[in-house]
Protein backbone atom coordinates (compact mmCIF):
# COMPACT_ATOMS: atom_id res chain seq x y z
CA UNK A 1 0.00 0.00 0.00
CA UNK A 2 1.00 3.41 -1.14
CA UNK A 3 2.44 5.61 1.93
CA UNK A 4 1.08 8.81 2.17
CA UNK A 5 3.15 10.62 4.73
CA UNK A 6 6.81 11.73 5.07
CA UNK A 7 8.50 9.55 7.32
CA UNK A 8 12.23 10.11 5.95
CA UNK A 9 12.80 13.32 6.08
CA UNK A 10 15.07 14.98 8.90
CA UNK A 11 14.76 18.30 9.88
CA UNK A 12 17.89 20.07 11.19
CA UNK A 13 17.16 21.62 14.43
CA UNK A 14 20.48 22.70 15.42
CA UNK A 15 20.46 26.06 16.63
CA UNK A 16 16.51 26.87 16.85
CA UNK A 17 16.78 25.83 20.25
CA UNK A 18 15.57 22.25 20.79
CA UNK A 19 16.32 21.17 23.61
CA UNK A 20 17.77 17.86 22.84
CA UNK A 21 19.87 19.41 19.92
CA UNK A 22 21.29 21.71 22.45
CA UNK A 23 22.11 19.36 24.94
CA UNK A 24 24.32 17.30 22.60
CA UNK A 25 26.19 20.15 21.02
CA UNK A 26 26.72 21.93 24.13
CA UNK A 27 28.30 19.08 25.52
CA UNK A 28 30.28 18.23 21.77
CA UNK A 29 29.94 21.53 19.97
CA UNK A 30 32.50 20.26 17.53
CA UNK A 31 30.52 17.31 16.41
CA UNK A 32 29.89 16.89 13.03
CA UNK A 33 26.67 17.25 10.88
CA UNK A 34 24.20 14.52 10.68
CA UNK A 35 24.50 13.25 13.91
CA UNK A 36 20.68 13.31 15.60
CA UNK A 37 19.93 12.51 19.12
CA UNK A 38 17.73 9.72 20.04
CA UNK A 39 16.65 11.16 23.82
CA UNK A 40 14.15 13.54 24.62
CA UNK A 41 10.67 12.11 23.91
CA UNK A 42 9.62 14.11 21.03
CA UNK A 43 9.69 12.80 17.34
CA UNK A 44 12.13 13.20 14.88
CA UNK A 45 9.46 13.40 11.99
CA UNK A 46 7.65 16.05 10.32
CA UNK A 47 4.30 16.91 12.15
CA UNK A 48 1.08 15.96 10.01
CA UNK A 49 -0.08 18.24 6.81
CA UNK A 50 -3.60 17.80 8.28
CA UNK A 51 -2.05 20.08 11.41
CA UNK A 52 0.76 21.83 9.75
CA UNK A 53 -1.89 23.19 7.03
CA UNK A 54 -5.12 23.57 9.73
CA UNK A 55 -2.36 26.56 11.46
CA UNK A 56 -2.15 28.02 8.49
CA UNK A 57 -5.43 28.35 7.66
CA UNK A 58 -6.15 29.03 11.26
CA UNK A 59 -3.18 31.89 11.66
CA UNK A 60 -4.42 33.34 8.09
CA UNK A 61 -8.39 33.70 9.02
CA UNK A 62 -7.67 34.24 13.36
CA UNK A 63 -6.50 36.87 16.07
CA UNK A 64 -3.88 35.09 18.42
CA UNK A 65 -5.63 37.26 20.97
CA UNK A 66 -6.19 35.77 24.22
CA UNK A 67 -7.94 32.54 23.94
CA UNK A 68 -9.32 29.78 26.36
CA UNK A 69 -11.19 25.92 25.10
CA UNK A 70 -13.93 26.21 23.01
CA UNK A 71 -16.48 24.02 21.45
CA UNK A 72 -15.21 22.24 18.79
CA UNK A 73 -11.93 21.36 20.58
CA UNK A 74 -13.98 19.75 23.58
CA UNK A 75 -15.92 17.77 21.66
CA UNK A 76 -12.85 16.78 19.97
CA UNK A 77 -11.20 15.30 22.66
CA UNK A 78 -14.40 13.75 23.82
CA UNK A 79 -14.72 12.31 20.18
CA UNK A 80 -11.44 10.80 20.30
CA UNK A 81 -11.88 9.69 23.61
CA UNK A 82 -14.72 7.65 22.97
CA UNK A 83 -13.61 6.15 19.33
CA UNK A 84 -10.01 5.46 20.28
CA UNK A 85 -10.28 4.44 23.81
CA UNK A 86 -14.03 3.70 24.59
CA UNK A 87 -13.68 5.66 27.44
CA UNK A 88 -16.77 8.48 27.77
CA UNK A 89 -15.86 11.95 29.00
CA UNK A 90 -18.09 15.29 30.09
CA UNK A 91 -16.87 18.32 29.27
CA UNK A 92 -16.61 19.56 33.10
CA UNK A 93 -14.39 16.90 33.60
CA UNK A 94 -11.55 18.40 31.36
CA UNK A 95 -9.28 20.71 32.73
CA UNK A 96 -6.49 21.86 30.59
CA UNK A 97 -2.52 22.04 31.45
CA UNK A 98 0.49 23.20 29.67
CA UNK A 99 1.67 19.55 30.03
CA UNK A 100 1.12 16.03 32.13
CA UNK A 101 4.51 17.23 33.65
CA UNK A 102 3.05 20.43 35.20
CA UNK A 103 0.03 18.77 35.98
CA UNK A 104 1.68 16.08 38.01
CA UNK A 105 3.17 18.94 40.06
CA UNK A 106 -0.46 20.29 40.78
CA UNK A 107 -1.70 16.84 41.49
CA UNK A 108 0.96 16.38 44.01
CA UNK A 109 0.45 19.73 46.03
CA UNK A 110 -3.37 19.20 45.83
CA UNK A 111 -3.96 15.73 47.03
CA UNK A 112 -0.68 15.66 49.78
CA UNK A 113 0.75 17.47 51.94
CA UNK A 114 4.71 18.06 53.17
CA UNK A 115 6.29 14.75 54.11
CA UNK A 116 3.77 12.20 52.61
CA UNK A 117 4.31 9.29 50.53
CA UNK A 118 3.71 9.22 46.88
CA UNK A 119 4.51 5.79 45.76
CA UNK A 120 6.46 5.31 42.20
CA UNK A 121 6.75 2.43 39.87
CA UNK A 122 10.80 2.08 38.83
CA UNK A 123 12.36 3.32 36.78
CA UNK A 124 10.02 6.06 36.29
CA UNK A 125 10.05 9.00 33.97
CA UNK A 126 12.92 11.45 35.80
CA UNK A 127 10.55 14.78 35.84
CA UNK A 128 8.15 12.89 38.15
CA UNK A 129 11.14 12.37 40.98
CA UNK A 130 11.13 16.21 40.80
CA UNK A 131 7.32 16.84 41.40
CA UNK A 132 7.36 14.80 44.61
CA UNK A 133 11.14 16.11 45.86
CA UNK A 134 10.85 19.64 45.15
CA UNK A 135 7.43 20.06 47.08
CA UNK A 136 8.90 18.27 50.37
CA UNK A 137 7.23 15.06 49.66
CA UNK A 138 8.73 11.47 50.52
CA UNK A 139 9.18 9.78 47.06
CA UNK A 140 8.05 5.99 48.01
CA UNK A 141 9.65 3.83 45.36
CA UNK A 142 7.98 0.37 44.00
CA UNK A 143 10.33 -0.97 41.96
CA UNK A 144 9.28 -3.04 39.24
CA UNK A 145 10.44 -6.50 38.77
CA UNK A 146 12.54 -7.54 35.69
CA UNK A 147 12.79 -10.38 33.92
CA UNK A 148 14.90 -10.98 30.91
CA UNK A 149 13.58 -7.63 29.63
CA UNK A 150 9.79 -7.99 31.31
CA UNK A 151 8.80 -5.51 33.74
CA UNK A 152 6.33 -6.93 36.11
CA UNK A 153 4.41 -5.25 39.38
CA UNK A 154 5.25 -6.52 42.64
CA UNK A 155 2.07 -6.55 44.28
CA UNK A 156 3.09 -7.86 48.12
CA UNK A 157 5.40 -4.63 48.10
CA UNK A 158 2.53 -2.30 46.80
CA UNK A 159 0.40 -3.81 49.19
CA UNK A 160 2.95 -3.13 52.12
CA UNK A 161 3.62 0.00 50.78
CA UNK A 162 -0.18 0.78 50.59
CA UNK A 163 -0.86 0.27 53.99
CA UNK A 164 1.66 2.81 55.19
CA UNK A 165 -0.81 5.51 56.10
CA UNK A 166 1.65 8.30 55.17
CA UNK A 167 1.42 7.17 51.84
CA UNK A 168 -1.53 8.98 49.79
CA UNK A 169 -0.71 9.09 46.33
CA UNK A 170 0.47 6.98 43.38
CA UNK A 171 1.94 8.24 40.01
CA UNK A 172 1.03 5.35 37.65
CA UNK A 173 2.52 5.36 34.11
CA UNK A 174 0.29 3.80 31.37
CA UNK A 175 1.86 3.01 28.87
CA UNK A 176 5.11 2.48 31.10
CA UNK A 177 7.78 5.35 30.46
CA UNK A 178 11.09 3.88 30.13
CA UNK A 179 10.21 0.17 29.58
CA UNK A 180 7.04 0.24 27.33
CA UNK A 181 5.07 -1.81 29.35
CA UNK A 182 0.97 -1.88 28.39
CA UNK A 183 -0.47 -3.29 31.61
CA UNK A 184 -3.21 -5.73 31.32
CA UNK A 185 -6.76 -5.49 32.19
CA UNK A 186 -5.94 -7.89 35.32
CA UNK A 187 -3.22 -5.82 36.35
CA UNK A 188 -5.18 -2.97 36.77
CA UNK A 189 -7.62 -4.47 38.62
CA UNK A 190 -4.98 -5.41 41.01
CA UNK A 191 -3.37 -2.17 41.37
CA UNK A 192 -6.76 -0.27 41.12
CA UNK A 193 -7.88 -3.41 43.82
CA UNK A 194 -5.10 -2.05 46.45
CA UNK A 195 -5.65 1.54 46.18
CA UNK A 196 -9.52 1.46 46.89
CA UNK A 197 -8.68 -0.42 49.71
CA UNK A 198 -6.24 1.76 51.34
CA UNK A 199 -7.19 4.70 50.27
CA UNK A 200 -4.64 6.12 47.65
CA UNK A 201 -5.12 8.62 45.18
CA UNK A 202 -4.00 7.33 41.42
CA UNK A 203 -2.75 9.59 39.14
CA UNK A 204 -2.88 7.92 35.92
CA UNK A 205 0.13 9.28 33.19
CA UNK A 206 -1.46 8.13 30.04
CA UNK A 207 0.27 10.40 27.37
CA UNK A 208 1.40 7.64 25.34
CA UNK A 209 -1.94 5.52 25.17
CA UNK A 210 -2.61 6.19 21.55
CA UNK A 211 0.83 4.64 20.81
CA UNK A 212 0.35 0.89 21.39
CA UNK A 213 1.90 -2.19 19.07
CA UNK A 214 0.15 -4.24 17.27
CA UNK A 215 -1.49 -7.69 19.55
CA UNK A 216 -1.82 -4.98 22.83
CA UNK A 217 -4.34 -3.40 23.80
CA UNK A 218 -4.66 -0.26 26.23
CA UNK A 219 -7.19 0.03 28.97
CA UNK A 220 -7.59 3.50 30.86
CA UNK A 221 -7.39 3.05 34.07
CA UNK A 222 -10.78 4.99 35.28
CA UNK A 223 -12.86 3.14 33.22
CA UNK A 224 -12.36 0.15 35.12
CA UNK A 225 -15.34 0.89 37.62
CA UNK A 226 -17.00 3.83 39.03
CA UNK A 227 -15.10 3.51 42.40
CA UNK A 228 -12.19 3.37 40.32
CA UNK A 229 -13.35 6.42 38.55
CA UNK A 230 -13.99 8.66 41.43
CA UNK A 231 -10.18 8.07 42.90
CA UNK A 232 -8.31 9.08 39.75
CA UNK A 233 -6.76 11.95 37.89
CA UNK A 234 -6.19 10.54 34.02
CA UNK A 235 -3.59 12.42 31.98
CA UNK A 236 -3.40 12.65 28.38
CA UNK A 237 -2.71 15.03 25.68
CA UNK A 238 -2.15 14.81 21.75
CA UNK A 239 1.50 16.25 22.29
CA UNK A 240 3.26 12.59 22.15
CA UNK A 241 0.67 11.04 19.85
CA UNK A 242 1.06 13.56 17.27
CA UNK A 243 4.44 14.97 17.76
CA UNK A 244 3.14 18.69 19.49
CA UNK A 245 4.95 18.88 22.83
CA UNK A 246 6.07 22.28 21.62
CA UNK A 247 2.68 23.72 21.39
CA UNK A 248 1.84 22.79 25.04
CA UNK A 249 -1.72 21.22 25.81
CA UNK A 250 -2.85 18.31 27.77
CA UNK A 251 -6.44 17.39 28.64
CA UNK A 252 -6.43 16.02 32.39
CA UNK A 253 -9.60 14.13 32.83
CA UNK A 254 -11.25 13.91 36.44
CA UNK A 255 -14.50 12.74 37.28
CA UNK A 256 -14.15 13.18 40.94
CA UNK A 257 -15.64 16.79 41.66
CA UNK A 258 -13.99 17.73 45.03
CA UNK A 259 -10.63 15.97 43.08
CA UNK A 260 -11.04 17.89 40.25
CA UNK A 261 -11.94 21.81 42.62
CA UNK A 262 -8.74 20.54 44.40
CA UNK A 263 -6.69 20.67 41.06
CA UNK A 264 -7.72 23.73 39.67
CA UNK A 265 -7.49 25.46 42.64
CA UNK A 266 -3.80 24.63 42.85
CA UNK A 267 -3.52 25.88 38.90
CA UNK A 268 -4.62 29.23 40.13
CA UNK A 269 -2.42 29.03 42.79
CA UNK A 270 0.94 28.52 40.41
CA UNK A 271 -1.36 30.59 37.92
CA UNK A 272 -1.40 27.87 35.43
CA UNK A 273 -3.29 28.70 32.12
CA UNK A 274 -3.39 28.44 28.52
CA UNK A 275 -3.99 31.70 26.92
CA UNK A 276 -2.76 31.60 23.47
CA UNK A 277 -5.43 29.73 20.63
CA UNK A 278 -2.90 27.53 18.76
CA UNK A 279 -2.79 24.81 21.34
CA UNK A 280 -6.76 24.37 21.28
CA UNK A 281 -6.17 24.23 17.78
CA UNK A 282 -3.49 21.77 17.19
CA UNK A 283 -5.52 19.44 19.30
CA UNK A 284 -8.69 19.64 17.40
CA UNK A 285 -6.66 19.56 14.03
CA UNK A 286 -4.69 16.37 15.65
CA UNK A 287 -8.00 14.73 17.09
CA UNK A 288 -10.24 15.25 13.86
CA UNK A 289 -7.85 14.95 11.11
CA UNK A 290 -4.30 13.44 11.40
CA UNK A 291 -5.94 9.60 12.61
CA UNK A 292 -4.61 8.37 9.00
CA UNK A 293 -1.30 10.09 9.69
CA UNK A 294 -0.88 8.00 13.30
CA UNK A 295 -1.76 4.90 11.89
CA UNK A 296 1.21 5.00 9.15
CA UNK A 297 3.50 6.43 12.03
CA UNK A 298 2.57 3.43 14.26
CA UNK A 299 4.23 1.23 11.41
CA UNK A 300 6.93 2.92 11.42
CA UNK A 301 7.70 2.99 15.54
CA UNK A 302 6.86 -0.98 15.10
CA UNK A 303 9.08 -1.39 12.57
CA UNK A 304 11.66 0.12 13.96
CA UNK A 305 11.25 -1.40 17.25
CA UNK A 306 11.63 -4.81 15.73
CA UNK A 307 15.01 -3.53 13.85
CA UNK A 308 16.47 -2.84 16.57
CA UNK A 309 15.45 -6.07 18.61
CA UNK A 310 16.71 -8.25 15.40
CA UNK A 311 20.54 -6.00 15.03
CA UNK A 312 20.66 -6.54 19.05
CA UNK A 313 19.88 -10.74 18.93
CA UNK A 314 22.07 -11.00 15.83
CA UNK A 315 24.73 -8.88 16.30
CA UNK A 316 25.29 -8.93 19.91
CA UNK A 317 25.84 -11.56 22.89
CA UNK A 318 24.76 -10.34 26.23
CA UNK A 319 22.84 -6.72 25.12
CA UNK A 320 19.47 -6.99 24.74
CA UNK A 321 16.99 -4.72 23.10
CA UNK A 322 13.28 -6.42 23.93
CA UNK A 323 10.38 -5.48 21.99
CA UNK A 324 7.90 -2.71 22.99
CA UNK A 325 4.63 -3.37 24.10
CA UNK A 326 3.21 0.26 24.03
CA UNK A 327 5.19 4.25 23.67
CA UNK A 328 8.26 4.99 21.18
CA UNK A 329 10.53 4.46 23.18
CA UNK A 330 12.92 0.99 23.40
CA UNK A 331 14.73 0.30 26.92
CA UNK A 332 17.96 -1.53 25.78
CA UNK A 333 20.29 -3.68 28.41
CA UNK A 334 23.97 -2.75 28.48
CA UNK A 335 24.67 -4.10 32.01
CA UNK A 336 26.70 -6.98 30.34
CA UNK A 337 29.02 -3.95 29.62
CA UNK A 338 30.15 -3.42 32.84
CA UNK A 339 30.46 0.37 33.00
CA UNK A 340 29.19 2.96 35.05
CA UNK A 341 27.16 4.92 34.41
CA UNK A 342 28.96 8.20 33.46
CA UNK A 343 31.37 5.98 31.37
CA UNK A 344 28.52 4.26 29.41
CA UNK A 345 27.74 7.58 28.66
CA UNK A 346 30.74 8.68 27.07
CA UNK A 347 30.97 5.54 25.82
CA UNK A 348 27.87 5.44 24.09
CA UNK A 349 28.40 9.87 23.51
CA UNK A 350 32.21 9.97 21.98
CA UNK A 351 32.72 6.26 20.65
CA UNK A 352 29.76 5.77 19.04
CA UNK A 353 28.22 9.30 18.62
CA UNK A 354 25.25 7.92 20.31
CA UNK A 355 22.98 10.42 22.49
CA UNK A 356 20.63 8.18 24.11
CA UNK A 357 18.20 9.15 27.57
CA UNK A 358 21.03 7.56 30.31
CA UNK A 359 19.00 5.13 32.04
CA UNK A 360 20.50 6.26 35.70
CA UNK A 361 18.08 9.54 35.19
CA UNK A 362 15.35 6.80 35.74
CA UNK A 363 16.28 5.34 39.08
CA UNK A 364 18.88 3.53 40.35
CA UNK A 365 17.55 0.20 38.91
CA UNK A 366 17.96 2.11 35.18
CA UNK A 367 22.26 1.78 35.96
CA UNK A 368 23.17 -0.17 32.59
CA UNK A 369 20.66 0.86 30.30
CA UNK A 370 19.92 3.56 27.63
CA UNK A 371 16.57 4.22 26.46
CA UNK A 372 16.00 5.09 22.63
CA UNK A 373 13.60 7.33 21.03
CA UNK A 374 12.19 5.62 18.00
CA UNK A 375 10.13 8.30 16.35
CA UNK A 376 12.90 8.85 14.07
CA UNK A 377 13.41 7.72 10.19
CA UNK A 378 14.74 4.57 9.19
CA UNK A 379 17.92 5.24 7.60
CA UNK A 380 18.74 7.41 10.69
CA UNK A 381 17.96 4.44 12.74
CA UNK A 382 20.29 2.35 10.73
CA UNK A 383 23.23 4.26 10.73
CA UNK A 384 23.19 4.54 14.60
CA UNK A 385 22.92 0.35 15.15
CA UNK A 386 26.02 0.56 12.83
CA UNK A 387 28.30 3.21 14.64
CA UNK A 388 26.82 1.09 17.92
CA UNK A 389 28.13 -2.01 16.48
CA UNK A 390 31.35 -0.92 15.47
CA UNK A 391 31.78 0.86 18.78
CA UNK A 392 31.48 -2.12 20.66
CA UNK A 393 33.08 -4.32 18.56
CA UNK A 394 36.40 -2.17 18.76
CA UNK A 395 35.95 -1.74 22.24
CA UNK A 396 34.31 -4.84 23.91
CA UNK A 397 34.74 -7.31 21.24
CA UNK A 398 33.46 -10.32 23.37
CA UNK A 399 29.80 -9.19 23.02
CA UNK A 400 29.68 -8.97 19.48
CA UNK A 401 28.78 -12.35 17.43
Amino acid sequence: MMKKYDFETVVNRKNVGSYKWDQMYESYPELEDGIVPFSVADMELKIAPEIREGLKKYIDEMILGYTGPYTDYYDAVINWMKKKHNFDVKKEWISCSPGVVSAIYDCVKSYTEENDGVIVFTPMYYPFYNAIKVNNRKIIDCGLIENKGHYMIDFTKFEELAAEKDNKLVIWCSPHNPVGRVWTKKELEKVAEIALKHNLIIVSDEIHFDIIMDGYKHTVFQTLSEEVADITVTCTAPTKTFNLAGVGISNIIIKNEKLRKKFRKSQEKSSVHIFSPLPYKACELAYNDSEQWLSEMLELINNNQKTVNKFFEEKFDGLRAPLIEGTYLQWLDFRKLGLDNEKLKKFMNEKAKLFFSEGYTFGENGSGFERINLAIPVHILEEALERLYEAIKKEFPEFCK
